[in-house]
């Protein structure tokens, strides 16, 4: 299917084509969940018996559908009418018009699916096929998998290839699948609200969905109500058919809109906030009087402060968040962040920092970190861990495996072990389950007070905390010791080298002869 959208990388760059690939996918998928739903209806009628009359009836009664889960496709929107007419010149217009039926047809899906297939800068030959090529893609028919997990893979997989092929650009719609997962297995958000103000393509909410598949069971994903906002059009269309695709109920408000200037959910208060922000935005929607900047006004050539401090502003009493952000974040003290960092720290509302290793991001080269923050460190009645006035720090730097050349990822192992620290510090009903007991390590990490923070004038880099890892130097000899002892073996191998070359000069000699 990838090699299928390259069909259209000579007529449009990424971020058009990305509309197109994906908009043809996400019709294939509901296409065919649609025939198969329809099949599966007329063998059920069958065996009961049925007239033809009445299947014929059942098989257009849209309930028999939605009602699980599927959505409703008029007949010409399905895949096969479609591929039917790929030749004829029309494709453009069918395939405008068949988006256009489907989310008539699906009240979710109002506003969301690309109608761009008809445009004049649209090469139809190729469109037609791609069509054609898609024709062999099947998201039905996989054992032990549904069509809608089929896709929910297929959709991650070319969000990650458009992000690769798009550079720095894609930073608007893509976070790391590794560093998403972080944040999650770190929060464990099991019920309540999630919100992300800068969503993306909606990686977040799926990661969350995931997690509680893993955990709970696919049932329980409802547990979790989603708001999100965006800020651009395209990227707002994305999230909302990822949604779709994995099956999540979320509400990413009426349309795109700047969360700093047009906040679509101002009474928002979330239990749970998952962010990537754009790092060292400068060119943002800044308002001194604003009631968010309860901890000092941002400065307006940077909003890394804003973004935290909007995020503050969204968590409810009890509500813990995971931002990721730039290196800078943790020590600037330009422009009034440095004191503003430290009303954040003196409210004890930061709870965990985490240095990230390099190269994570393929969009982007500069440093990240990750933030958690949370309104209440107290044990809430025995059920934690009481971290109030302190601050766990973890220096993750030199964890990751490098998959190519420029990109690294955190492996199931480095996940492990970053957000396990951070489940023992905090006594979570998953560390007690694994009998967890916190420690500090020397290099990776520490539990500092606030008094230690102050003492670093604010500044909440890891490795100003964590120290350097302890070698183990138990089997050491003394150095004197070990030099002449190393000396002898060294002279030692010179002594069988030349015995070994004179054995092979007499050896040769005797071939010469």
């Amino acid at each position: 299917m990838w090699q299928a959208a390259d069909k259209l990388r000579g007529s449009m760059d990424a971020s058009q084509y990305k509309e197109f690939v994906l908009g043809l996918v996400f019709l294939k998928y509901v296409s065919d969940a649609f025939v198969d739903r329809r099949a599966a209806i007329r063998a059920d009628l069958e065996a009961e018996g049925a007239s033809e009359q009445n299947i014929k009836d059942t098989l257009e009664d849209e309930d028999e559908y939605t009602g699980e889960n599927v959505f409703w496709v008029p007949a010409e929107a399905r895949w096969d009418f479609l591929a039917e007419r790929a030749a004829g010149g029309r494709i453009g217009e069918l395939l405008d018009a068949a988006m256009l039926a489907i989310m008539n047809g699906n009240a979710r899906l109002k506003g969301v699916l690309p109608m761009i297939f008809n445009r004049d800068n649209v090469d139809q030959t190729r469109l037609a096929g791609l069509v054609n090529l898609m024709n062999d893609a099947r998201f039905t028919g996989h054992a032990g998998k549904s069509a809608q997990d089929v896709l929910g893979e297929v959709y991650e997989y070319f969000l990650a290839k458009f992000a690769a092929a798009e550079g720095k650009r894609a930073g608007e719609f893509y976070t790391p699948a590794s560093v998403v997962r972080l944040l999650v297995e770190v929060l464990e958000p099991y019920e309540g609200r999630v919100y992300d103000p800068c969503c993306g393509s909606g990686g977040m909410f799926v990661q969350a969905g995931k997690f509680i598949e893993a955990h709970r069971g696919k049932t329980h994903k409802a547990d979790l109500s989603v708001y999100g906002q965006e800020f651009t059009e395209r990227t707002w269309r994305l999230a909302k058919m990822n949604l779709a695709i994995h099956g999540i109920e979320g509400n990413l408000g009426p349309r795109w809109a700047d969360t700093f200037a047009d906040d679509k959910h101002p009474d928002l208060r979330a239990d749970y906030i998952l962010a990537n922000p754009p790092f060292n935005m400068s060119d943002w929607a800044r308002k001194s009087e604003d009631k968010r900047w309860k901890y000092g006004v941002p400065p307006q050539g940077n909003a890394n402060y804003a973004w935290l401090q909007h995020i503050l502003y969204k968590l409810s009493d009890r509500g813990s968040a995971g931002v990721v952000l730039a290196n800078g974040s943790m020590s600037s003290k330009q422009s009034g962040e440095g004191e503003i960092r430290k009303s954040m720290v003196e409210a004890d509302l930061v709870s965990c920092m985490v240095a990230l290793p390099s190269q994570l991001f393929r969009s982007t080269q500069i440093p990240a970190c990750l933030w958690f923050l949370t309104k209440d460190k107290t044990s809430r009645g025995g059920k934690l861990s009481d971290r109030a006035g302190q601050v766990l720090f973890i220096d993750a730097r030199n964890m990751g495996t490098m998959v190519d050349r420029t990109e690294r990822v955190l492996t199931a192992e480095d996940l492990a072990k970053i957000a396990g620290a951070y489940h023992a510090w905090r006594g979570t009903a998953s560390a007690k389950a694994e009998g967890a007991k916190y420690e500090d390590v020397a290099g990776f990490c520490y539990s500092a007070s606030l008094e230690d923070i102050r003492k670093h004038d604010y500044v909440l880099t890891p490795g100003r905390y964590v120290g350097a890892a302890e070698v183990d130097d138990s089997d050491d000899e003394p150095i004197a010791e070990k030099i002449d002892r190393l000396t002898k073996e060294l002279f030692g191998l010179f002594e069988k080298s030349a015995e070994l070359e004179k054995v092979v000069r007499e050896q040769l000699g005797r071939v010469n002869v």
